[in-house]
Formats: structure tokens, C-alpha cells, sequence
């Protein structure tokens, strides 16, 4: 009998497709179309990652704003948009549904700086100096 793979295998190819898909339009529509909220206003937003749930009726959009100022607000306000985002991406996307879209603040950048620092420190260095030697 056949070993099934556990349900914590991760995303599956179709999820991975659909999450680039809507990725890219985001990405498309955030660049070109203008947003009515005050803490949107020439912000420039970047995508990194969306996951789309098993069902693909859901979708978890990581976003920051460039430079990650103000990035609370920035996530706040395209939450408030997301209707809206959504049925711009409705034309664009040939999907059967279209996701509902949930932002979430995108903490990568700030996590790689904290690592950077951290391996700067002249103690870690110094660590990893030994260790390479």
C-alpha cells in the first residue's frame, strides 16, 4: 500500500502558480492604479510573497511599503483597499475565484537586517573567524 504524504508537506504546485499569479497582478495593479487612502499616497509597496490557501479561495498578501516606514499603516490601509484590489484583480487574473485578500506586514527585511548586525558584532566575528580557521 501507498505511503500519502502528511498534510503538512507545504503549498502544492497549484497554490505556488495561483500565488505568483496573483503576486504579479498585485504587484501590476499597486504600481498603475491609483489608491484613495491618505497613508497610501506615493507609497511605493513591495510584494514579496502571497499564499494562497488549499481551496484558493484566500489569500495571504506579505507586503511592506519601500524603505518600511510607517509599515503598520501602510499594511492597515491596503487592508481597507483589499476590496477594492480585488476586483481589479478579478480582470486580470483567469481564475475561477477570486481570492479575498489579506495583507500582512512583511518583517523579512527587518529579520535579514537583525541577522546582518548581529553577524557585524567583532564577538560573533571573531567566532566565526575561529570557526573558519
Amino acid at each position: 500500500m501507498a505511503k500519502r504524504f502528511s498534510k503538512t508537506k507545504g503549498p502544492s504546485q497549484r497554490q505556488l502558480r495561483a500565488g505568483e499569479l496573483v503576486r504579479h497582478a498585485l504587484v501590476e495593479i499597486l504600481q498603475r492604479e491609483p489608491l484613495r487612502d491618505p497613508a497610501l499616497d506615493g507609497v511605493s509597496v513591495t510584494v514579496s510573497e502571497v499564499r494562497v490557501s488549499p481551496d484558493l479561495k484566500q489569500a495571504s498578501i506579505y507586503a511592506a511599503p519601500l524603505g518600511g516606514t510607517a509599515q503598520d499603516d501602510v499594511v492597515s490601509a491596503l487592508n481597507r483597499v483589499a476590496p477594492y484590489l480585488r476586483s481589479l484583480l478579478g480582470k486580470k487574473i483567469d481564475m475561477k475565484f477570486t481570492p479575498a485578500l489579506t495583507f500582512k506586514s512583511d518583517d523579512t527585511f527587518e529579520e535579514a537586517r537583525k541577522i546582518d548586525a548581529l553577524l557585524a558584532r567583532p564577538d560573533v566575528a571573531r567566532d566565526l573567524k575561529d570557526r573558519d580557521d
